[in-house]
């Protein structure tokens, strides 16, 4: 004689009909929606300390460049402030040697008998007092100013 061991089967090995192998079927794509979802929330939490490590290095960098611009600041007000002055040198530098080439130009066209007392040169125009022997000098000093 054989020996069996007697089993108990409580599962219908009847025909599954459609509901049941539908609910089979959404219950297994359920379980597998969980499981995506819960691998992006972990890969997600995960990046998360990915990106605060990240962020922690770059304010120390920003900490860092911040000690290096205010170590600068002095060096920097220097050379502004050089800066500043040769701007000024240069714009009164040339300001300067139109105004002489102006007052060259003017004494070069004073004639003989006109002795020149007084030249004031401004931006807009300049004004001369002179002390005249003869009027046709005078017209003459005019003509060649204009």
């Amino acid at each position: 004689m054989s020996k069996r061991i007697p089993s108990i089967n409580l599962i219908n090995n009847a025909q599954k009909g459609f509901f049941a192998e539908f609910v089979n079927w959404i219950l297994t794509v359920g379980r597998i929606v969980v499981i995506i979802t819960e691998l992006i929330a972990l890969s997600a939490f995960l990046y998360r300390f990915s990106l605060d490590r990240q962020l922690i290095d770059l304010r120390s960098q920003i900490k860092q460049k911040q000690t290096i611009v205010s170590s600068q600041k002095a060096n920097e007000a220097k050379y502004r402030n050089l800066q500043d002055r040769l701007y000024l040198a240069s714009n009164f530098s040339a300001l300067t040697m139109e105004r002489i080439t102006t007052l060259k130009d003017i004494l070069s066209l004073t004639p003989q008998g006109i002795k020149l007392s007084n030249i004031s040169l401004t931006k807009d125009n300049f004004s001369i007092a002179t002390n005249v022997q003869n009027i046709s000098s005078i017209r003459l000093y005019v003509n060649s100013l204009k």
